[in-house]
């Protein structure tokens, strides 16, 4: 069996050409597969490989005091997703062009819940204060059309920089409400969430570790359909399972 992980972390880095660099080999002498993205915000790791090797790599990775709090999800497949590995040097961990939407250049997160409080909200038809209940999907058109919450507020966007402008006639009919922004990984309702909330929208939370850290400690409660992500494997459903295998 193969491991799959799955990992990001907003983290000043000063030398990202010559990290890159160092990643790559590292990564290339343990064989592992997938993509890396490096920038000055950050990591952003989509990789898989024998569970050893990229444990190996991991425990390598988190060395480094910047990286030491890496926190990698992670699920299983019978054969490697990925046919090679891309290692890139990008400006942002993905691409928002929001300077207010970097943890980094803000000094802290939005505020998070996490997947079991969020599976406790969705039974109970609001949050714990009472107020109703409104998640909001960040992900692409092409994405969410493999599953999403039941209920989510989904948008009709092609790419993330697409998000404020399609949200925006939305802001009025929000404003009672608790709105838990998510997507496959955390990346993107990090950054949405704390643009909305910059933005004046002081009712935003963002699901921690996204629907693929709900799927892996909640299961699927609430969600209907699978996960796109970003490997052969296409689609994963609630069991971090390839949803093809699981309707075949």
């Amino acid at each position: 069996m193969m491991l799959n992980i799955a990992a990001y972390l907003f983290v000043a880095i000063d030398d990202a050409d010559a990290l890159a660099l160092r990643l790559r080999a590292r990564a290339e002498t343990l064989g592992l597969r997938g993509s890396m993205l490096v920038t000055p915000e950050g990591l952003n790791l989509f990789l898989a490989a024998g569970e050893a090797p990229l444990r190996e790599f991991l425990d390598w990775l988190r060395e480094d005091p910047r990286f030491a709090t890496l926190h990698a999800k992670e699920s299983w497949s019978k054969a490697l997703p990925f046919k090679r590995l891309r290692v890139k040097r990008k400006a942002e961990i993905i691409t928002f062009r929001r300077s207010d939407a970097s943890p980094l250049a803000l000094g802290a997160r939005a505020p998070t819940v996490a997947p079991q409080t969020l599976a406790r909200w969705i039974a109970q038809g609001q949050d714990d204060a009472g107020k109703r209940l409104v998640l909001l999907d960040t992900r692409n058109q092409q994405e969410v059309a493999y599953g999403t919450f039941e209920g989510a507020l989904t948008l009709p966007i092609d790419k993330f920089t697409d998000l404020p402008a399609a949200l925006d006639p939305h802001r009025e009919a929000l404003q009672d409400a608790t709105v838990v922004s998510f997507c496959t990984g955390g990346i993107r309702c990090e950054k949405a969430a704390l643009w909305l909330r910059q933005d004046g929208w002081d009712n935003v939370l963002q699901l921690d570790d996204g629907i693929l850290g709900y799927f892996e400690q909640v299961g699927g409660a609430g969600y209907a359909g699978g996960c796109f992500v970003f490997d052969a494997r296409v689609a994963l459903d609630p069991q971090l399972q390839p949803l093809q295998d699981a309707q075949a």
